[in-house]
């Protein structure tokens, strides 16, 4: 018998028992479909992170801000801490440490570091649209995180012009729906001086943004020009010279799988703290793969539950056939191809189970992330809950039929070791 032949009648066989055989693929469509599933969300997601990571900036850099210092912590017996006049200097309004002119200095000596950008921390009062309408300002986005916006109109600050970018939760602030229409706008911003005077500073709107799961580009994101400009006069109004301080440097650095670890090294020796986006992130992709990996392990009990529903449909056909069986091996078919012949039939059902579990399971996964991404989660800007992973969907189709053919060894084993005589008696 031909291996065409083989599969022809394996293939026949299969289908003798259509309820017995629909039985078994149901419960591999079972599986095969949770697992598409399962696997569609962890590669939904985790390429929705991937686009976060951009949010949050390049991927050649490393977020430094102070270290946590011990002594610095609630102590927890009454004991007084000795007075730093420097460290005082360099704390922030509510008690937040930032960074000196020095630790800027510091960070920019360090090898295999090629640019440093301090950022500065600028709390804004109101925004003043041109007809002459004021908004509170309750935020205003870090620069460093522009570069990484979905933007619904515009484009990005530039960072030498006193440029900024709104939000399109602000459109109606500016009394439209088109986004189009605010590109270009010259809005005011106010803001209290040292000394409690009110100052403004013009910008010219030059984008709008869609507000990021991460938060990025759900408040108006200035430049780096303007925001120092905000900052420059957030600290005026005094006859006395304010230290400058920052709340975070963006490091951009050469080579940065190179270099991290002694950069890192480094900045802890001076007391820093350095952060890249992968540790920043690292965390919440460990989250979702391992509940991916729970899921799939659901759908893996599945799939040997149904690869026992197999052993259990081949042992009762291997039991009704057994005089066909010696009937064959009388007309010289040989062990081997008895194998073969039960074994292609146990591929056959996971054939059968993997196409329509995948192909049920990508459907369902297309349609509900079009769904949910269009419908109640349409305001979360770049979101995507579902992807199809070719390579992944070719792994679940290999595994399901390497289950297949494993469950269906033994019942065409017993069927190849039958006695062609014994098996001819058989009633």
């Amino acid at each position: 018998m031909r291996n065409v032949d083989v599969v022809r009648t394996a293939l026949g066989n299969t289908m003798r028992s259509k309820t017995r055989t629909f039985l078994t693929v149901i419960a591999i469509v079972i599986g095969a479909f949770t697992l598409t599933l399962t696997s569609g969300l962890g590669a939904g997601i985790n390429k929705y992170v991937d686009s976060m990571v951009a949010g949050f900036g390049q991927t050649n850099q490393i977020y430094v801000m102070p270290g946590m210092d011990p002594s610095q912590q609630m102590p927890t017996n009454g004991e007084p801490q000795e007075y730093d006049p420097e460290e005082a200097a360099a704390t922030g309004e509510f008690g937040m440490q930032m960074l000196t002119e020095d630790d800027i200095a510091t960070i920019e000596g360090i090898d295999g570091i090629a640019d440093v950008e301090p950022i500065v921390f600028v709390t804004a009062d109101y925004l003043e649209t041109a007809d002459g309408d004021q908004f509170v300002l309750q935020s205003l986005g870090f620069p460093s995180d522009a570069a990484g916006m979905e933007m619904e109109a515009g484009t990005t600050p530039d960072p030498q012009a006193m440029e900024l970018t709104v939000p399109e939760t602000w459109l109606s602030a500016f009394g439209t729906e088109d986004p189009n229409e605010v590109l270009g706008q010259t809005v005011t911003i106010g803001l209290k001086d040292m000394a409690q005077q009110e100052q403004t500073v013009e910008a010219e709107i030059v984008g709008v943004s869609q507000q990021a799961i991460s938060g990025v580009g759900g408040s108006p994101m200035p430049s780096s020009a303007l925001n120092e400009e905000l900052n420059d006069v957030q600290t005026s109004g005094l006859d006395v010279e304010q230290p400058k301080n920052y709340v975070q440097a963006v490091a951009t650095v050469e080579n940065l799988e190179a270099n991290e670890t002694a950069i890192k090294q480094a900045l802890s020796d001076e007391g820093l703290m350095g952060l890249t986006l992968e540790d920043q992130l690292g965390v919440l992709t460990g989250i979702i793969d391992t509940v991916t990996w729970v899921l799939n392990g659901f759908a893996l009990i599945a799939l040997l539950a149904a690869s026992f529903g197999i052993v259990n449909t081949l042992l009762m056909s291997v039991q009704e056939r057994t005089r066909e069986i010696g009937l064959m091996k009388a007309l010289g078919m040989g062990r081997g191809k008895v194998f073969g012949l039960f074994s292609t039939e146990a591929v056959m059902l996971g054939v059968m189970g993997s196409v329509i579990g995948v192909g049920l399971g990508v459907l369902v996964g297309v349609i509900g992330n079009a769904a949910l991404v269009n419908g109640p989660l349409s305001g979360v800007a770049g979101l995507s809950l579902y992807a199809v992973d070719p390579v992944s969907i070719l792994l679940i189709v290999a595994l399901i039929l390497a289950i297949a053919f494993l469950a269906g060894t033994m019942p065409a084993a017993r069927a190849a070791k039958k006695d062609p005589i014994e098996a001819l008696r058989y009633e």
